[in-house]
């Protein structure tokens, strides 16, 4: 099943700052979610940010702010986003059902996250170098459940190019150098 941007929502998970920091690799995750967001807005794929209780982990982080819809992100407090009934609304808003998901922690609230919204019918890809975890081996653990699950695990440049469906259009030139 390809990842198409016109069925596609992007759901950046609770890249905050006082979480991202921690991960095992955080430029990683942040270089990875702005790609996405940036690529999301070029063509017109809806964004959806999560702060898991940002009163005490804070805002999403500052390198992408800029790239959150106007309404901003929804502060949650469940791990799964799919037990969140504002961002359960913003995903069903579009009636679009695949999900591209990406953020931290991959082995929490992108797990459960992937898991609550295949159970809700919606088709979920977790991109795995743009999540992370403290630690490496519960982000192994995590990619391995979301397998048996049936849960696609894909790269940012596998939903970069999936999204853009062909060379030589004006997004493909303007997306192609933010890879490179």
């Amino acid at each position: 099943m390809l990842m198409r941007a016109e069925q596609s929502n992007l759901l950046i998970i609770d890249v905050q700052e006082r979480l991202a920091p921690v991960m095992s690799d955080p430029r990683r995750v942040i270089r990875g979610c702005g790609l996405l967001m940036r690529a999301a807005q070029r063509l017109e794929v809806p964004v959806i940010a999560s702060e898991q209780y940002p009163q005490g982990i804070g805002p999403t982080i500052f390198d992408l702010r800029e790239w959150l819809p106007p309404e901003g992100a929804v502060a949650k407090l469940h791990f799964s986003c799919a037990d969140e009934p504002a961002l359960l609304d913003r995903l069903t808003a579009g009636r679009r059902r695949q999900v591209v998901l990406a953020g931290i922690e991959a082995h929490i609230c992108v797990l459960q996250s992937a898991l609550g919204l295949k159970e809700k019918g919606f088709d979920p890809f977790v991109v795995t170098d743009a999540s992370a975890s403290r630690r490496p081996e519960n982000e192994t653990a995590a990619w391995e459940r979301l397998r048996q699950a049936g849960i696609p695990t894909v790269t940012v440049e596998m939903v970069l190019f999936e999204w853009l469906r062909a060379a030589g259009t004006p997004a493909f030139k303007e997306l192609v150098g933010l890879v490179k």
